[in-house]
Parts: C-alpha cells; sequence; structure tokens
C-alpha cells in the first residue's frame, strides 16, 4: 500500500511536469509591446488604412477603360428620309426616243439601317499617355494616404512615452513609499519609548499618504492614457503590457525622406505625363473603318429603288497641324505649376531642417543633463546618508530629514526622466526626417 501511495505521487508529479512543459511559455512571459509595432497597427486599422485599396481599384478600373481605345468601336445607326426634290433622269433624256421611258425619278423617301466600325491604328500616344496620368494619379493618392496616416506617429509618441515615464515613475515613488514604512515602523518603537516625538511620525505619515496618492494618480492617468493607445493602435494593451525604449541609430542625420517631400515629386510626374497628354494631341491620328448597311437604295446606286446590303470600307489620317497655340500654351502652364511645386517643397525642406536643427539642439542637451544626473544622484544619496544622522543624533528635525530625502528622490526622477526623454527626442528626430525606427 505504501509502495502503491508512493507510485500515485510520483505519477502525479510526472503529469504536473509534462503539463507545465506543454503550456505555452508565452503564457508565463510578459507581452512586449514595441513602438514601431504601435506605428504598423495604428497604421493598419485607421480609417484612411483602406483608401489604398480603393484607390487601386479605381485605378485598374480607369486603366482599363483606357487600353480599350485600342478595341475598335461598334455603333448601330438608324434613319429614315424624305427629299422633295430629288434627280429625274428620265427628263433630262426624254429628247432621246426610248430613252426617257426607261429611266426612273431617285425615290423621295430613304432608308438605311447601318454597323459602323472604327479601329484606331495609330493614336499619337494618347493612349499610353492616359494610363500614364492615371498611373502617376494613383501614387499621389496613396502617397497621401501615406502622409496623411504618417501624421498619427506623433500622438503615439506622447501616449506611448509617457507610459514609459509614468511606469518608471510609479517604480520609484513605490521604492521610497517603502523607504518611509520603514522608517515609520522603526520609528513607533522610539515613540513609545519616549526618544522622539510623535510629530516626528506624523511627518512621514503625511509623506507616506502623499505618495498613495501619487502612486493612485499615476495608476489612473496611465489607465487613460493605455485607452487611448489601445484605440489608435487596436492592441490589446493592459498594465501588464511592456513597453520598451527603441533601439537607438549611432548617428542622426539630416537626409530627408518625408512622405510630404515624396508626394511633390509625384505631383511634378504627373504634369510631366499631362504634358505628353498634351503633346499627343498635335501628333498624326491613323485609323481604319468599315461599315455594313442595308437600306433602299442602296448605297449610290440611285436607280434602284430596293432594299439590300452593302458595305463602304476605308482609312484615313488626321493631323492637327495648327491649333492656335494651345499646346504651347498649355506646356507654359504647366511649366509654371512645375516652379510653384518647387517653391514649396523647398520651404518645406528649409522648414523641416529648421525642425531637425531644435531638436538635435534638444538631444544635445538631455545628454549633457544626463551625464550629470549621476553625479548629483550620488551627491544626493550622501546627503541623505548624512542627515538620517543627523536626525538620528537630534540635531535636525523630521521636515529637515525628510526634505533631504524628497531632493534625492526628485534626482532620481529626473535622471528617468531625462533618458526617456532623450529616447523621444531621437525618435521624434527620425520622424521629422523621415526615416523607420526599429
Amino acid at each position: 500500500h505504501s509502495r502503491h501511495s508512493r507510485h500515485s505521487r510520483h505519477s502525479k508529479l510526472l503529469f504536473l511536469i509534462i503539463l507545465l512543459f506543454s503550456i505555452p511559455s508565452g503564457l508565463f512571459s510578459q507581452k512586449i509591446l514595441t513602438l514601431k509595432e504601435c506605428y504598423d497597427k495604428a497604421m493598419s486599422v485607421n480609417a484612411l488604412a483602406g483608401e489604398k485599396e480603393a484607390y487601386n481599384s479605381i485605378s485598374m478600373i480607369k486603366d482599363k477603360n483606357l487600353s480599350k481605345g485600342w478595341l475598335p468601336s461598334l455603333d448601330a445607326n438608324a434613319s429614315a428620309n424624305y427629299i422633295s426634290d430629288v434627280v429625274d433622269f428620265s427628263k433630262v433624256m426624254s429628247s432621246i426616243p426610248g430613252v426617257g421611258s426607261l429611266l426612273t425619278p431617285m425615290p423621295h423617301d430613304q432608308y438605311k439601317v447601318t454597323l459602323d466600325i472604327n479601329q484606331v491604328i495609330y493614336d499619337g500616344g494618347a493612349i499610353r499617355s492616359g494610363r500614364a496620368l492615371e498611373k502617376a494619379e494613383l501614387l499621389i493618392n496613396e502617397k497621401q494616404t501615406e502622409t496623411d496616416l504618417y501624421k498619427l506617429r506623433a500622438q503615439i509618441n506622447s501616449y506611448y512615452f509617457n507610459v514609459m515615464l509614468l511606469n518608471r515613475q510609479k517604480e520609484l515613488l513605490k521604492n521610497y513609499l517603502n523607504l518611509i514604512q520603514k522608517r515609520i515602523t522603526s520609528l513607533h518603537s522610539a515613540v513609545a519609548n519616549g526618544v522622539i516625538l510623535k510629530s516626528d511620525v506624523d511627518v512621514l505619515t503625511s509623506e507616506k499618504i502623499k505618495l498613495e496618492q501619487q502612486i493612485t494618480e499615476n495608476e489612473l492617468r496611465k489607465a487613460s492614457l493605455l485607452k487611448i493607445l489601445a484605440d489608435l493602435t487596436g492592441a490589446q494593451i493592459d498594465t501588464a503590457t511592456e513597453f520598451v525604449l527603441p533601439e537607438q541609430p549611432g548617428e542622426l542625420t539630416g537626409e530627408l525622406k518625408r512622405p510630404e517631400l515624396q508626394l511633390y515629386d509625384l505631383h511634378k510626374e504627373q504634369l510631366n505625363a499631362g504634358l505628353q497628354l498634351s503633346q499627343s494631341k498635335r501628333m498624326p491620328k491613323a485609323f481604319g473603318f468599315a461599315t455594313l448597311r442595308y437600306g433602299n437604295p442602296p448605297g449610290q446606286d440611285f436607280f434602284n429603288d430596293t432594299f439590300d446590303t452593302y458595305y463602304i470600307v476605308g482609312g484615313g489620317i488626321k493631323w492637327n497641324i495648327f491649333d492656335w497655340n494651345r499646346v504651347k500654351n498649355e506646356k507654359t502652364v504647366i511649366a509654371l505649376q512645375q516652379g510653384i511645386l518647387e517653391n514649396r517643397k523647398k520651404d518645406l525642406e528649409d522648414n523641416l531642417t529648421r525642425q531637425l536643427e531644435s531638436k538635435s539642439a534638444e538631444i544635445s542637451s538631455l545628454k549633457a543633463l544626463i551625464e550629470t544626473d549621476s553625479e548629483l544622484i550620488g551627491l544626493r544619496k550622501r546627503i541623505t546618508s548624512s542627515a538620517e544622522s543627523q536626525y538620528d543624533n537630534g540635531t535636525i528635525t523630521a521636515t529637515e530629514f525628510l526634505n533631504e530625502m524628497n531632493s534625492e528622490h526628485q534626482s532620481e526622477i529626473n535622471y528617468e526622466i531625462h533618458k526617456i526623454n532623450l529616447a523621444m527626442a531621437r525618435v521624434e528626430y527620425m520622424n521629422i526626417s523621415g526615416k523607420e525606427i526599429q
């Protein structure tokens, strides 16, 4: 019975071990949400994200219609006419014996049903230019959507890094609260023994309550930011989600790759495509045609007063040799529009460059602060340690001692704020320049 009991316990233990290893490791790991993932998720769930697919569909339909310009056109027509005065050869030939009576006048009523077929042989590049213009419009629409979605990054940066600040602040507040609670506990026995006054405990207790209030406020602010970030990204985010600093590039260059700048370039390409389409208007056009007809009289046989079929085939060339400078004027307008685009692009580049210079100065300032933060924290710790000895010896009050502790605590908070703000400034530099983060 004892051996059976031990065997049963061993079996249960083995089963638990197997179950433990069969559970996905992800259940034991904290969910990590990177800033890059926030960008990608926000751009995929935003209402504008579906525009790209819609623009593609629109462009495909338009391009299909343009390419059908090479297909023959078919037109059906029908007409019935009555002509009051027609040629009567019988009267003209009446002087010739026997001839006038053989001729009949042309019929006053004429009927015909036709099927006209026209085929473009050479269009001077109009269809090709039209398709290029449509392609340019598609690229512009897609880039405009990308530009609008790019603006989401600034919002996400604000919420993401503020959550990180709140997380770090909460850690420091809890650490400081633990120190205060331990100090209060140690003072209670001193009060009971009459070594210190109860007012000293009250000073620390008020600080404890203030810290608890700050932690509560921190949690409420974080919950609000997480809700907004979840709405922006469509991600499942909760208080257990871990936020991490993005990888920082070694060197930040001022090269500009913003989608707005690319949009100006695409507009210029669109104008060039429009120019090609305009120039195609002056090119010669070659075409062929065929007409299948059924009518009375059939064709030019006016002496045949019966319904019959006939056909006409042929071809032609059309060339607008003089257009009163319309194309030349259109080229002038396009050149002026391209100049406007160049000026606007240059203005945007100058504005972005100024933003990068300002952000670069902010990065340098934060780096300088971080370099002195570590030294300041070490100094504040030594001051707090000295104040603690002075308080224990009764040379300073509890309030004075608490002020030194607060100064040390604030220096640690400032250090964390500067580190996160530096990471945020570098990310903002990347976004201003239009480069992707990792």
